[in-house]
Protein backbone atom coordinates (compact mmCIF):
# COMPACT_ATOMS: atom_id res chain seq x y z
CA UNK A 1 0.00 0.00 0.00
CA UNK A 2 0.58 1.50 0.07
CA UNK A 3 1.91 3.67 2.61
CA UNK A 4 1.16 7.14 1.84
CA UNK A 5 -1.19 9.08 4.20
CA UNK A 6 -1.14 6.36 6.84
CA UNK A 7 -1.04 8.95 9.50
CA UNK A 8 -4.31 10.37 8.22
CA UNK A 9 -6.25 7.11 8.00
CA UNK A 10 -8.37 7.79 11.06
CA UNK A 11 -11.49 9.43 9.70
CA UNK A 12 -12.51 12.88 10.93
CA UNK A 13 -16.18 13.50 11.64
CA UNK A 14 -17.69 16.91 10.97
CA UNK A 15 -20.06 16.71 13.91
CA UNK A 16 -18.28 17.81 17.07
CA UNK A 17 -19.67 18.21 20.53
CA UNK A 18 -18.97 21.31 22.61
CA UNK A 19 -16.72 19.21 24.86
CA UNK A 20 -14.56 18.10 21.92
CA UNK A 21 -14.32 21.71 20.78
CA UNK A 22 -13.17 22.82 24.21
CA UNK A 23 -10.57 20.06 24.36
CA UNK A 24 -9.19 21.09 21.01
CA UNK A 25 -9.03 24.72 22.08
CA UNK A 26 -7.12 23.77 25.19
CA UNK A 27 -4.72 21.57 23.21
CA UNK A 28 -3.97 24.28 20.72
CA UNK A 29 -3.99 27.29 23.01
CA UNK A 30 -0.25 26.90 23.43
CA UNK A 31 0.09 28.05 19.81
CA UNK A 32 -1.22 31.49 20.81
CA UNK A 33 1.00 34.03 22.52
CA UNK A 34 -0.75 36.43 24.90
CA UNK A 35 -0.36 39.22 22.35
CA UNK A 36 -2.01 37.19 19.60
CA UNK A 37 1.26 36.26 17.87
CA UNK A 38 1.81 32.69 16.71
CA UNK A 39 4.85 30.57 17.44
CA UNK A 40 6.73 29.83 14.28
CA UNK A 41 8.12 26.31 14.38
CA UNK A 42 10.89 27.12 11.93
CA UNK A 43 12.33 29.67 14.33
CA UNK A 44 10.93 32.72 12.55
CA UNK A 45 8.72 35.11 14.45
CA UNK A 46 5.55 35.57 12.44
CA UNK A 47 2.31 37.20 13.40
CA UNK A 48 -0.86 35.24 12.79
CA UNK A 49 -3.17 37.80 11.27
CA UNK A 50 -6.28 35.75 11.92
CA UNK A 51 -5.53 35.56 15.63
CA UNK A 52 -5.01 39.30 16.09
CA UNK A 53 -8.08 40.14 14.05
CA UNK A 54 -10.19 37.78 16.15
CA UNK A 55 -9.60 39.48 19.47
CA UNK A 56 -12.29 39.66 22.13
CA UNK A 57 -13.64 42.97 23.38
CA UNK A 58 -11.05 43.11 26.17
CA UNK A 59 -8.19 42.58 23.70
CA UNK A 60 -7.46 38.94 24.62
CA UNK A 61 -6.79 36.59 21.69
CA UNK A 62 -9.65 34.34 20.63
CA UNK A 63 -9.31 30.89 19.10
CA UNK A 64 -9.57 30.97 15.28
CA UNK A 65 -9.48 27.46 13.88
CA UNK A 66 -8.10 28.30 10.44
CA UNK A 67 -5.35 30.53 11.91
CA UNK A 68 -4.18 27.69 14.15
CA UNK A 69 -4.38 25.20 11.32
CA UNK A 70 -2.29 27.40 9.01
CA UNK A 71 0.54 27.43 11.54
CA UNK A 72 0.27 23.68 12.10
CA UNK A 73 0.43 22.92 8.37
CA UNK A 74 3.27 25.40 7.99
CA UNK A 75 5.15 23.64 10.78
CA UNK A 76 4.78 20.22 9.16
CA UNK A 77 5.78 21.54 5.75
CA UNK A 78 8.86 23.12 7.26
CA UNK A 79 10.02 19.63 8.23
CA UNK A 80 8.86 17.71 5.15
CA UNK A 81 10.37 20.11 2.63
CA UNK A 82 13.82 19.34 3.97
CA UNK A 83 13.35 16.02 2.09
CA UNK A 84 15.29 14.15 4.76
CA UNK A 85 12.60 11.52 5.28
CA UNK A 86 9.48 10.38 3.38
CA UNK A 87 6.51 12.67 3.88
CA UNK A 88 4.28 10.09 5.56
CA UNK A 89 7.01 9.27 8.09
CA UNK A 90 7.65 12.95 8.85
CA UNK A 91 3.94 13.65 9.23
CA UNK A 92 3.51 10.65 11.54
CA UNK A 93 6.40 11.87 13.67
CA UNK A 94 4.87 15.35 13.90
CA UNK A 95 1.46 13.97 14.86
CA UNK A 96 2.98 11.79 17.57
CA UNK A 97 4.59 14.94 18.98
CA UNK A 98 1.10 16.52 19.15
CA UNK A 99 -0.93 13.72 20.76
CA UNK A 100 -3.75 15.98 21.94
CA UNK A 101 -4.92 16.76 18.42
CA UNK A 102 -8.24 15.11 17.65
CA UNK A 103 -9.12 12.96 14.66
CA UNK A 104 -10.63 15.90 12.80
CA UNK A 105 -7.57 18.05 13.47
CA UNK A 106 -5.19 15.34 12.25
CA UNK A 107 -7.27 14.79 9.14
CA UNK A 108 -7.30 18.48 8.27
CA UNK A 109 -3.55 18.86 8.76
CA UNK A 110 -2.78 15.74 6.74
CA UNK A 111 -5.21 16.69 3.97
CA UNK A 112 -3.67 20.12 3.55
CA UNK A 113 -0.08 18.82 3.71
CA UNK A 114 -0.65 16.20 1.02
CA UNK A 115 -2.53 18.70 -1.15
CA UNK A 116 0.55 20.95 -1.04
CA UNK A 117 2.83 18.04 -1.96
CA UNK A 118 0.63 17.12 -4.93
CA UNK A 119 0.61 20.69 -6.26
CA UNK A 120 3.92 21.91 -4.88
CA UNK A 121 5.43 23.39 -8.03
CA UNK A 122 2.25 25.30 -8.92
CA UNK A 123 1.77 26.50 -5.35
CA UNK A 124 5.38 27.68 -5.20
CA UNK A 125 4.76 29.53 -8.45
CA UNK A 126 1.78 31.24 -6.83
CA UNK A 127 3.72 31.88 -3.61
CA UNK A 128 6.33 33.94 -5.46
CA UNK A 129 3.86 36.77 -5.11
CA UNK A 130 2.60 37.94 -1.73
CA UNK A 131 4.56 38.81 1.39
CA UNK A 132 5.79 37.01 4.47
CA UNK A 133 7.13 33.44 4.82
CA UNK A 134 6.55 31.35 1.68
CA UNK A 135 5.67 28.26 3.73
CA UNK A 136 2.73 30.17 5.22
CA UNK A 137 1.38 30.85 1.74
CA UNK A 138 1.86 27.18 0.83
CA UNK A 139 -0.09 26.21 3.94
CA UNK A 140 -2.89 28.59 3.03
CA UNK A 141 -3.14 27.10 -0.47
CA UNK A 142 -3.22 23.59 0.94
CA UNK A 143 -6.05 24.49 3.30
CA UNK A 144 -8.17 25.71 0.38
CA UNK A 145 -8.87 21.99 -0.18
CA UNK A 146 -9.94 21.57 3.47
CA UNK A 147 -11.88 24.67 4.55
CA UNK A 148 -14.67 26.71 3.05
CA UNK A 149 -13.86 30.20 1.79
CA UNK A 150 -15.30 31.94 4.85
CA UNK A 151 -13.65 29.62 7.39
CA UNK A 152 -10.21 30.01 5.79
CA UNK A 153 -10.52 33.78 5.38
CA UNK A 154 -11.16 34.15 9.11
CA UNK A 155 -7.51 33.25 9.68
CA UNK A 156 -6.07 35.55 7.03
CA UNK A 157 -5.03 39.18 7.01
CA UNK A 158 -6.79 41.38 4.49
CA UNK A 159 -3.69 41.46 2.27
CA UNK A 160 -3.56 37.65 2.31
CA UNK A 161 -7.23 37.45 1.38
CA UNK A 162 -6.62 39.61 -1.67
CA UNK A 163 -3.55 37.56 -2.65
CA UNK A 164 -5.47 34.28 -2.33
CA UNK A 165 -8.39 35.56 -4.36
CA UNK A 166 -5.97 36.66 -7.08
CA UNK A 167 -4.06 33.36 -7.41
CA UNK A 168 -7.27 31.31 -7.37
CA UNK A 169 -8.48 33.25 -10.40
CA UNK A 170 -5.43 32.25 -12.48
CA UNK A 171 -6.39 30.13 -15.50
CA UNK A 172 -4.56 26.81 -15.09
CA UNK A 173 -4.40 26.36 -18.86
CA UNK A 174 -2.27 29.50 -19.08
CA UNK A 175 0.51 27.78 -17.11
CA UNK A 176 3.17 25.51 -18.63
CA UNK A 177 2.19 21.86 -18.21
CA UNK A 178 4.98 21.00 -15.78
CA UNK A 179 3.87 23.85 -13.50
CA UNK A 180 0.17 23.20 -14.02
CA UNK A 181 0.55 19.55 -12.99
CA UNK A 182 3.41 20.19 -10.54
CA UNK A 183 6.05 17.93 -12.03
CA UNK A 184 9.83 18.32 -12.14
CA UNK A 185 10.95 18.89 -15.73
CA UNK A 186 12.63 15.49 -16.08
CA UNK A 187 9.51 13.61 -14.97
CA UNK A 188 7.23 15.73 -17.14
CA UNK A 189 9.39 14.74 -20.12
CA UNK A 190 9.29 11.03 -19.19
CA UNK A 191 5.53 10.89 -18.62
CA UNK A 192 4.85 12.90 -21.79
CA UNK A 193 6.18 9.94 -23.78
CA UNK A 194 3.42 7.67 -22.46
CA UNK A 195 0.04 7.18 -24.10
CA UNK A 196 -2.71 9.59 -22.91
CA UNK A 197 -0.12 11.41 -20.81
CA UNK A 198 -2.38 14.27 -19.71
CA UNK A 199 -5.09 11.95 -18.39
CA UNK A 200 -2.47 9.89 -16.55
CA UNK A 201 -0.81 12.92 -14.96
CA UNK A 202 -4.14 14.36 -13.84
CA UNK A 203 -5.08 11.04 -12.24
CA UNK A 204 -1.75 10.85 -10.42
CA UNK A 205 -2.48 14.26 -8.86
CA UNK A 206 -5.76 13.10 -7.32
CA UNK A 207 -5.99 11.46 -3.91
CA UNK A 208 -6.65 7.72 -3.91
CA UNK A 209 -9.41 5.72 -2.25
CA UNK A 210 -8.43 2.95 0.14
CA UNK A 211 -8.47 -0.64 -1.07
CA UNK A 212 -8.64 -3.55 1.35
CA UNK A 213 -8.49 -7.26 0.61
CA UNK A 214 -10.28 -10.15 2.25
CA UNK A 215 -8.24 -13.03 3.61
CA UNK A 216 -9.47 -16.07 1.61
CA UNK A 217 -8.45 -18.33 4.51
CA UNK A 218 -10.97 -16.69 6.83
CA UNK A 219 -13.77 -15.16 4.78
CA UNK A 220 -14.98 -14.19 1.32
CA UNK A 221 -15.84 -10.87 -0.25
CA UNK A 222 -19.67 -11.12 -0.24
CA UNK A 223 -19.62 -11.98 3.47
CA UNK A 224 -17.28 -9.10 4.29
CA UNK A 225 -19.23 -6.60 2.20
CA UNK A 226 -22.41 -7.58 4.04
CA UNK A 227 -20.67 -7.12 7.39
CA UNK A 228 -19.31 -3.71 6.39
CA UNK A 229 -22.62 -2.45 5.07
CA UNK A 230 -24.41 -3.50 8.24
CA UNK A 231 -21.86 -1.78 10.49
CA UNK A 232 -19.93 1.44 10.90
CA UNK A 233 -18.00 0.92 7.65
CA UNK A 234 -21.15 1.76 5.68
CA UNK A 235 -20.32 5.48 5.76
CA UNK A 236 -17.15 4.78 3.77
CA UNK A 237 -19.23 3.38 0.88
CA UNK A 238 -17.66 -0.11 0.57
CA UNK A 239 -17.85 -1.49 -2.96
CA UNK A 240 -16.20 -4.48 -4.67
CA UNK A 241 -13.12 -3.64 -6.70
CA UNK A 242 -13.81 -4.11 -10.42
CA UNK A 243 -10.97 -6.49 -11.22
CA UNK A 244 -9.63 -8.27 -8.15
CA UNK A 245 -12.02 -10.91 -6.74
CA UNK A 246 -10.71 -10.22 -3.23
CA UNK A 247 -10.78 -6.42 -3.09
CA UNK A 248 -13.13 -3.89 -1.47
CA UNK A 249 -12.80 -0.16 -2.18
CA UNK A 250 -13.50 2.40 0.56
CA UNK A 251 -13.86 6.15 0.24
CA UNK A 252 -12.41 8.74 2.62
CA UNK A 253 -10.00 7.90 5.43
CA UNK A 254 -11.47 4.93 7.28
CA UNK A 255 -9.66 3.86 10.49
CA UNK A 256 -9.28 0.31 9.20
CA UNK A 257 -6.57 -0.63 11.67
CA UNK A 258 -9.07 -0.25 14.50
CA UNK A 259 -11.80 -2.39 12.93
CA UNK A 260 -12.45 -5.85 14.46
CA UNK A 261 -12.21 -7.54 11.04
CA UNK A 262 -8.72 -6.11 10.61
CA UNK A 263 -7.60 -7.14 14.08
CA UNK A 264 -8.89 -10.68 13.43
CA UNK A 265 -6.99 -10.97 10.14
CA UNK A 266 -10.09 -11.09 7.94
CA UNK A 267 -9.00 -8.04 5.91
CA UNK A 268 -5.73 -6.34 5.01
CA UNK A 269 -4.96 -3.02 3.33
CA UNK A 270 -3.73 -3.66 -0.21
CA UNK A 271 -4.20 -1.74 -3.46
CA UNK A 272 -6.13 -3.62 -6.12
CA UNK A 273 -3.19 -3.54 -8.52
CA UNK A 274 -1.00 -5.24 -5.94
CA UNK A 275 -3.67 -7.91 -5.40
CA UNK A 276 -3.62 -8.73 -9.10
CA UNK A 277 0.08 -9.57 -8.90
CA UNK A 278 -0.85 -12.60 -6.79
CA UNK A 279 -3.17 -13.74 -9.59
CA UNK A 280 -0.24 -13.61 -12.02
CA UNK A 281 1.92 -15.71 -9.71
CA UNK A 282 -0.91 -18.26 -9.50
CA UNK A 283 0.45 -20.33 -6.59
CA UNK A 284 -0.93 -23.79 -5.94
CA UNK A 285 -1.22 -26.00 -2.89
CA UNK A 286 1.97 -27.71 -1.80
CA UNK A 287 4.33 -25.68 -3.98
CA UNK A 288 7.53 -23.90 -3.06
CA UNK A 289 7.06 -20.19 -3.70
CA UNK A 290 9.41 -17.25 -3.09
CA UNK A 291 8.34 -13.66 -2.54
CA UNK A 292 11.79 -12.27 -3.23
CA UNK A 293 11.24 -8.68 -2.07
CA UNK A 294 8.57 -9.30 0.53
CA UNK A 295 8.78 -5.96 2.35
CA UNK A 296 5.97 -5.64 4.88
CA UNK A 297 4.35 -8.81 3.58
CA UNK A 298 1.18 -7.63 1.83
CA UNK A 299 1.57 -9.85 -1.25
CA UNK A 300 3.05 -12.68 0.81
CA UNK A 301 -0.19 -12.89 2.79
CA UNK A 302 -2.34 -13.32 -0.30
CA UNK A 303 0.04 -15.83 -1.86
CA UNK A 304 -0.04 -17.91 1.33
CA UNK A 305 -3.82 -17.81 1.49
CA UNK A 306 -4.11 -18.95 -2.14
CA UNK A 307 -1.82 -21.85 -1.24
CA UNK A 308 -4.27 -22.65 1.59
CA UNK A 309 -1.34 -22.42 4.00
CA UNK A 310 0.30 -25.51 2.46
CA UNK A 311 3.71 -25.97 0.87
CA UNK A 312 6.46 -23.49 1.71
CA UNK A 313 6.39 -19.76 1.11
CA UNK A 314 9.67 -17.90 1.59
CA UNK A 315 9.42 -14.19 2.37
CA UNK A 316 12.83 -12.75 1.45
CA UNK A 317 13.97 -9.22 2.15
CA UNK A 318 17.27 -7.47 2.81
CA UNK A 319 15.65 -5.41 5.59
CA UNK A 320 15.16 -7.07 8.95
CA UNK A 321 13.03 -4.09 10.04
CA UNK A 322 10.56 -4.56 7.18
CA UNK A 323 10.18 -8.27 7.88
CA UNK A 324 9.75 -7.53 11.58
CA UNK A 325 6.81 -5.27 10.71
CA UNK A 326 5.33 -8.10 8.66
CA UNK A 327 5.31 -10.63 11.51
CA UNK A 328 2.16 -9.30 13.24
CA UNK A 329 0.39 -9.47 9.88
CA UNK A 330 1.49 -13.06 9.40
CA UNK A 331 0.20 -13.89 12.88
CA UNK A 332 -3.22 -12.29 12.24
CA UNK A 333 -3.58 -14.06 8.91
CA UNK A 334 -3.56 -17.60 10.31
CA UNK A 335 -0.86 -18.71 7.85
CA UNK A 336 1.55 -21.44 8.90
CA UNK A 337 3.53 -21.85 5.67
CA UNK A 338 5.44 -18.52 5.65
CA UNK A 339 9.19 -18.59 6.28
CA UNK A 340 10.58 -15.03 6.68
CA UNK A 341 14.27 -14.81 5.78
CA UNK A 342 16.56 -11.79 5.92
CA UNK A 343 18.96 -12.13 3.02
CA UNK A 344 22.14 -10.37 1.95
CA UNK A 345 22.03 -8.10 -1.06
CA UNK A 346 24.68 -10.20 -2.82
CA UNK A 347 25.80 -13.83 -2.76
CA UNK A 348 23.42 -14.97 -0.05
CA UNK A 349 24.05 -18.63 0.75
CA UNK A 350 20.41 -19.40 1.55
CA UNK A 351 19.39 -18.07 -1.84
CA UNK A 352 22.07 -20.15 -3.52
CA UNK A 353 20.79 -23.31 -1.79
CA UNK A 354 17.37 -22.74 -3.38
CA UNK A 355 18.75 -22.46 -6.92
CA UNK A 356 16.45 -24.21 -9.37
CA UNK A 357 13.98 -25.37 -6.69
CA UNK A 358 11.11 -22.88 -6.57
CA UNK A 359 7.93 -23.47 -8.55
CA UNK A 360 7.18 -19.74 -8.57
CA UNK A 361 9.18 -16.60 -7.77
CA UNK A 362 7.70 -13.13 -7.41
CA UNK A 363 10.10 -10.19 -7.67
CA UNK A 364 8.28 -7.01 -6.72
CA UNK A 365 11.43 -5.03 -7.29
CA UNK A 366 12.46 -1.81 -5.54
CA UNK A 367 11.60 1.01 -7.89
CA UNK A 368 10.97 4.72 -8.22
CA UNK A 369 7.42 4.24 -6.90
CA UNK A 370 6.11 6.79 -9.39
CA UNK A 371 2.97 4.73 -9.93
CA UNK A 372 1.97 5.53 -6.34
CA UNK A 373 2.04 9.32 -6.59
CA UNK A 374 -1.62 9.49 -5.55
CA UNK A 375 -0.54 8.20 -2.14
CA UNK A 376 3.09 9.36 -2.08
CA UNK A 377 3.21 12.71 -3.91
CA UNK A 378 6.54 13.60 -2.32
CA UNK A 379 8.21 10.99 -4.54
CA UNK A 380 8.02 13.50 -7.40
CA UNK A 381 10.49 15.63 -5.50
CA UNK A 382 12.55 12.91 -3.82
CA UNK A 383 13.40 11.06 -7.05
CA UNK A 384 15.71 12.32 -9.78
CA UNK A 385 17.36 10.88 -12.91
CA UNK A 386 20.51 9.86 -11.03
CA UNK A 387 18.59 7.93 -8.38
CA UNK A 388 16.54 6.29 -11.14
CA UNK A 389 19.70 5.04 -12.84
CA UNK A 390 20.92 3.57 -9.55
CA UNK A 391 17.55 1.90 -9.02
CA UNK A 392 17.62 0.31 -12.46
CA UNK A 393 20.97 -1.31 -11.71
CA UNK A 394 19.55 -2.75 -8.49
CA UNK A 395 16.50 -4.07 -10.34
CA UNK A 396 18.60 -5.87 -12.94
CA UNK A 397 20.72 -7.47 -10.22
CA UNK A 398 17.75 -8.67 -8.18
CA UNK A 399 16.04 -10.04 -11.29
CA UNK A 400 19.11 -12.12 -12.11
CA UNK A 401 19.38 -13.38 -8.52
CA UNK A 402 15.74 -14.31 -8.17
CA UNK A 403 15.62 -16.03 -11.55
CA UNK A 404 18.26 -18.52 -10.42
CA UNK A 405 15.79 -19.90 -7.87
CA UNK A 406 13.17 -20.79 -10.51
CA UNK A 407 12.85 -24.49 -11.25
CA UNK A 408 12.65 -25.84 -14.79
CA UNK A 409 9.09 -25.25 -15.97
CA UNK A 410 8.59 -22.75 -13.14
CA UNK A 411 7.19 -19.23 -13.26
CA UNK A 412 8.98 -15.91 -12.69
CA UNK A 413 6.98 -12.70 -12.18
CA UNK A 414 8.80 -9.36 -12.29
CA UNK A 415 6.81 -6.37 -11.04
CA UNK A 416 7.17 -2.71 -10.11
CA UNK A 417 4.90 0.12 -9.01
CA UNK A 418 6.46 2.37 -11.64
CA UNK A 419 5.12 3.71 -14.92
CA UNK A 420 8.47 4.24 -16.62
CA UNK A 421 9.48 1.85 -19.44
CA UNK A 422 13.12 1.82 -18.34
CA UNK A 423 12.10 0.18 -15.07
CA UNK A 424 9.58 -2.12 -16.71
CA UNK A 425 9.56 -3.40 -20.29
CA UNK A 426 13.19 -2.57 -20.93
CA UNK A 427 14.34 -4.44 -17.85
CA UNK A 428 12.42 -7.53 -18.97
CA UNK A 429 13.68 -7.28 -22.54
CA UNK A 430 17.30 -7.04 -21.34
CA UNK A 431 16.82 -10.00 -18.99
CA UNK A 432 15.28 -12.20 -21.70
CA UNK A 433 18.10 -11.33 -24.10
CA UNK A 434 20.64 -12.55 -21.51
CA UNK A 435 18.64 -15.62 -20.40
CA UNK A 436 17.33 -17.56 -23.39
CA UNK A 437 16.02 -20.34 -21.12
CA UNK A 438 13.22 -17.95 -20.04
CA UNK A 439 10.33 -17.00 -22.30
CA UNK A 440 7.67 -14.32 -21.92
CA UNK A 441 4.14 -15.53 -21.14
CA UNK A 442 1.09 -13.48 -22.12
CA UNK A 443 -0.06 -11.90 -18.86
CA UNK A 444 -3.49 -11.10 -20.31
CA UNK A 445 -4.25 -14.82 -20.49
CA UNK A 446 -2.74 -15.70 -17.12
CA UNK A 447 -4.69 -13.03 -15.24
CA UNK A 448 -8.05 -14.22 -16.57
CA UNK A 449 -7.86 -17.31 -14.36
CA UNK A 450 -8.65 -15.10 -11.35
CA UNK A 451 -9.60 -11.65 -12.70
CA UNK A 452 -12.13 -12.32 -15.41
CA UNK A 453 -13.13 -8.65 -15.83
CA UNK A 454 -9.61 -7.44 -16.55
CA UNK A 455 -8.82 -7.07 -20.24
CA UNK A 456 -5.21 -6.31 -21.14
CA UNK A 457 -3.58 -5.44 -24.44
CA UNK A 458 -0.14 -6.88 -25.00
CA UNK A 459 1.88 -9.40 -23.05
CA UNK A 460 2.39 -7.28 -19.91
CA UNK A 461 0.22 -6.25 -16.99
CA UNK A 462 0.02 -2.46 -17.06
CA UNK A 463 -2.33 -0.84 -14.55
CA UNK A 464 -2.92 2.92 -14.47
CA UNK A 465 -4.97 5.18 -12.22
CA UNK A 466 -6.67 6.91 -15.14
CA UNK A 467 -7.75 3.65 -16.76
CA UNK A 468 -8.16 1.16 -13.93
CA UNK A 469 -8.52 3.26 -10.78
CA UNK A 470 -5.49 1.56 -9.21
CA UNK A 471 -1.97 2.71 -8.51
CA UNK A 472 0.39 2.36 -11.45
CA UNK A 473 1.62 -1.23 -11.62
CA UNK A 474 3.63 -3.23 -14.12
CA UNK A 475 4.27 -6.97 -14.26
CA UNK A 476 5.74 -9.49 -16.66
CA UNK A 477 5.24 -13.25 -16.47
CA UNK A 478 8.11 -15.48 -17.60
CA UNK A 479 8.58 -19.22 -17.64
CA UNK A 480 11.75 -21.26 -17.45
CA UNK A 481 12.14 -23.92 -20.09
CA UNK A 482 12.04 -27.57 -19.13
CA UNK A 483 15.10 -29.59 -20.13
CA UNK A 484 14.79 -31.57 -23.34
CA UNK A 485 14.05 -35.22 -22.70
CA UNK A 486 16.53 -37.69 -24.20
CA UNK A 487 15.33 -39.21 -27.45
Amino acid sequence: MNKAEKAARSSPTRAQTRGAENRRRAAESRLLRPDGERRAKDGQSAAAPGASRAATSDGAPRYVMSAVRIEQVRSVLGEILQWEYPADATLSHWLRAHPKLGARDRGEVAGAVFDVLRHLRRYRHYAESGTGPATRRLAILGLVSVFSHDVLNAGLAEQEQHWLAHVLRIDLQSLPRAIRHSLPDWLDERLAELEDADALIEALNRSAPLDVRVNPLKTDRPTMLKKMREGGALRFDPEPTPYSPWGIRLQGRPPVNRWPMFESGEIEVQDEGSQILAALVGPKRGEMVIDYCAGAGGKTLLLGALMRSTGRLYAFDVSAARLARAKPRFARSGLSNVVPVVISADNDQRVKRLAGKAHRVLIDAPCSGLGTLRRNPDLKWRQHPESLAEMMAVQARILRQGARCVAAGGRLVYATCSLLPEENERQVEAFLAENPDFTLVDASKVVLDRCENLTLSGPYLSMRPDRHGTDGFFAAVMERAKPDLPA
